[in-house]
């Protein structure tokens, strides 16, 4: 359903880089990219995540309740995806760890250079 997200950024050519090692170590790529806007994805059948200088030209801010949410295949890739964040300079917003809000809910949380709230999370569904 989502095609792809989009964050702005007060620092593109730092979030690129930011954005480029992070998603690398997940097998993403860029699949779309101007002089004000950069998307990566795993493949063009999957929800894409990008970042841009704000059209208007005024200042990005972050969304007060906006959170990202970057699903991964494992509590171990959660945990790398998160330490990896935060050796690129992200900070913590709650380190990686099983949850309460269900059962098998694992997850991780950080905020990006710009500020914004991204969470990387795997769901263990029960068999049955």
């Amino acid at each position: 359903m989502i095609g792809y997200i989009t964050l702005g950024t007060n620092d593109f050519e730092k979030a690129v880089g930011f954005y480029d090692e992070l998603f690398s170590s997940i097998g993403a790529g860029r699949f779309l990219e101007t002089e004000q806007f950069v998307a990566w994805s795993t493949g063009m059948e999957h929800a894409g995540f990008s970042i841009t200088k704000p059209f208007n030209g005024e200042p990005a801010t972050v969304g007060n309740g906006t959170m990202i949410a970057i699903m991964l295949d494992s509590n171990d890739q959660v945990k790398s995806f998160y330490d990896k964040a935060l050796s690129l300079g992200a900070t913590c917003e709650g380190g990686p760890g099983p949850r309460s809000e269900m059962a098998g809910f694992y997850a991780a949380y950080f905020r990006d250079l710009d500020g914004n709230k991204l969470n990387a999370f795997h769901l263990e569904m029960p068999e049955g």
